[in-house]
């Protein structure tokens, strides 16, 4: 462990704000992963802004994480600062059809903020188990919706050390992908546009959507959601199912029988595990279809 960054990131931040050694398998949602050496949670914009100061003063390497939904991190953990803007930076605000949300904010939060103002445009959201500033950064969808169809403007903090609002004009949001997740930007806050609609009808959608999600998807076992990105053309699920790996197992890691297209921390799972099942899984599937599978789950830290 980093003393030094420590002791240092303890008189910016309160004690309850910094640990050493923090297990990261207790915030990702594959509930998988060693300890960061340092973990932290700022609370404002200004303290999220010291710490990274402070991390680059020191040169040690930091990393953001809002509720760890699209994330692996390695058995031996991760040599540096986890930096997590989750809980303590989840406000939620509404002005007529707009929506002004904190980058930790859950989408299902923020998805039952808008049916609680008779806003729709959001249902699509509301299951999925991230954050609204890991959404924004890699353009999350569902079921036909996407982030680029609702937000009007998001405020980052640049590498710079700069806060700067970008229009949605300018957030370059495609496949998985945007301005802010090239230029690595961090995600402060958004504000999303939606249209004003009948409570119960959006409240029956979200229930609709719900109803997919837990007879389609996994939800019993921890996992990251959708393991593969979608390769032009296919559909990742069932080039695996295809390829008959329905249920095929390395370690504690499975590919789940319920849904093709995630990868599930059946029993004990090590990131281990996880990573050469999904090694195995892309090598059996391109050498049956010819399509590599790329990973839409992000990994960091020592495997």
């Amino acid at each position: 462990m980093n003393q030094n960054i420590y002791d240092k990131l303890k008189q910016i931040l309160s004690s309850a704000q910094v640990k050493a050694d923090e297990p990261m398998k207790n915030h990702i949602t594959f509930r998988v992963g060693g300890p960061a050496d340092v973990y932290v949670v700022p609370k404002t914009k200004e303290e999220l802004l010291q710490v990274i100061t402070c991390c680059k003063a020191e040169n040690v390497p930091y990393y953001i994480i809002g509720n760890g939904s699209n994330l692996l991190v390695g058995d031996k953990g991760y040599r540096g600062v986890v930096i997590q803007i989750f809980k303590e930076m989840n406000e939620i605000t509404c002005e007529g059809n707009v929506i002004c949300a904190q980058a930790g904010a859950l989408l299902s939060q923020v998805a039952a903020k808008a049916l609680e103002q008779s806003l729709t445009g959001f249902e699509f959201a509301a299951g999925i188990p991230g954050t609204l500033g890991g959404a924004c950064v890699m353009n999350a969808g569902a079921y036909g919706g996407e982030m680029k169809d609702v937000l009007k403007e998001v405020t980052v903090l640049t590498d710079e050390g700069e806060f700067l609002t970008i229009p949605k004009e300018e957030l370059e949001l495609g496949y998985r992908t945007s301005v802010i997740a090239k230029k690595g930007y961090i995600v402060i806050e958004a504000v999303l546009e939606l249209k004003s609609g009948n409570a119960d009808e959006i409240r029956a959608y979200m229930d609709e959507l719900k109803e997919k999600r837990i007879t389609k998807q996994p939800l019993e076992y921890p996992s990251a959601g959708s393991t593969f990105k979608r390769p032009e053309g296919y559909f990742a699920g069932k080039l695996i199912q295809d390829a008959d790996l329905r249920g095929f197992q390395v370690g504690g890691a499975q590919v789940s029988e319920k849904h093709c297209g995630f990868v599930i921390n059946k029993d004990h799972a090590t990131a281990a595990d996880i990573v050469e099942l999904m090694q195995q899984v892309s090598d059996r599937v391109e050498e049956k279809f010819g399509v590599k599978l790329e990973p839409e789950v992000k990994r960091l830290g020592e495997f």
